[in-house]
């Protein structure tokens, strides 16, 4: 090959590769032009394959040449591309920029729910009373949910329409109850406890019924305990529950049947001008119960009762549908 010839291309190759690398708008394009003009098939060492053409007295000087271009570009593409870089930050700063004199956006938080909140109410009014709070299994034995309860083995509260029945005489408890004989049984009097928790009966659902709700079992047990106490304890019990509501509240006390109690009595509170509403079933514990328990004949007395969590939350909140606490409706929980 002639000598013009070669120094011609090595010219023409470096023009066209500085105007190429100054065009470039991207890191991509650049990318593409250093593999076209430096990679390992690229234009420059495809020339270096023709230097044995040309004669030996001038390949050194032509292939110094060739490397020096080579130096060049690379030298060109590594400004460029960093000249690239910093207008892709620039542009990207601009477009995220920030004015922090400007007010902050308000984001929608979670909060607890209705029931959360009531619950906790009742357990800080009781252990300002100084009860316990202790918790049982959902899944409870048909021994401790009724057996040890007193219920009779005809009961209705047994049958299938009432109860989830599990396997191997388990069942989802009916109510909190199962607590007193279970806690009894590890604890010695005198002894204060709530247990509130989830409840399961088998019946329809509607405005005021569901499948599943909440109960606070208590439990007061001693040598003195009387209705009196009883009395005592919900009486300031639904003072301080509606106190932040200001609403007037009237207590009565009636007599009531429960398995488990004797004598066994219904509270019914009434709010302003509304009619009375049961709310509580309550009464001295049986001697059977205590039996079970395996506390002796006629050592100890005490009251249980237990309230239904959703009914006070209604009157609380003023809500007129058990199942709105159950629907996930965000509607109806922001309220609160």
């Amino acid at each position: 090959m002639a000598i013009e010839n070669f120094e011609e291309k090595v010219n023409i190759l470096e023009k066209e590769s500085k105007e190429a690398i100054q065009e470039a708008s991207d890191l991509a394009r650049l990318e593409n032009i250093r593999i076209k003009y430096l990679g390992r098939k690229g234009v420059l060492n495809e020339l270096v394959k023709e230097l044995p053409d040309i004669r030996e007295g001038s390949r050194a000087r032509f292939g110094h040449s060739i490397n020096f271009a080579k130096d060049n570009l690379e030298r060109l593409i590594d400004e460029k591309s960093q000249e690239l870089k910093n207008e892709f930050i620039a542009e990207k700063l601009e477009k995220e920029k920030i004015d922090i004199t400007m007010p902050g956006k308000i984001f929608a938080l979670g909060h607890l729910h209705p029931l959360t909140k009531v619950e906790r109410r009742i357990e800080d009014i009781f252990q300002s009373m100084g009860f316990e709070i202790v918790f049982g299994s959902e899944i409870e034995s048909e021994y401790y949910n009724f057996d040890a309860l007193n219920i009779p083995k005809n009961h209705p509260a047994r049958d299938l329409q009432d109860t989830f029945w599990l396997r191997r005489g388990l069942l989802l408890r009916t109510h909190t109850s199962p607590m007193q004989a279970r806690y009894m049984e590890k604890n010695n009097p005198p002894l204060r406890i709530i247990v509130p928790g989830r409840v399961f009966r088998h019946e329809a659902t509607d405005a005021s019924h569901e499948i599943q709700f909440h109960q606070v079992e208590g439990l007061m047990v001693g040598e003195d305990v009387s209705l009196a106490n009883l009395k005592a304890v919900f009486e300031e019990f639904f003072k301080k529950f509606f106190s932040t509501r200001g609403k007037k509240i009237e207590v009565r006390f009636r007599p009531g049947y429960f398995p488990f109690v004797e004598p066994g009595m219904e509270i019914d509170i009434k709010i302003a001008s509304s009619k009375w509403l049961e709310v509580v079933g309550a009464g001295m514990v049986h001697r059977k119960v205590f039996k079970s328990a395996g506390y002796a004949p006629g050592k100890q007395q005490g009251f249980a009762f237990g309230l239904g969590l959703e009914r006070l939350a209604m009157l609380y909140y003023g809500i007129n549908d058990i199942r709105l606490f159950y629907s996930s409706d965000f509607r109806f929980l922001k309220q609160f």
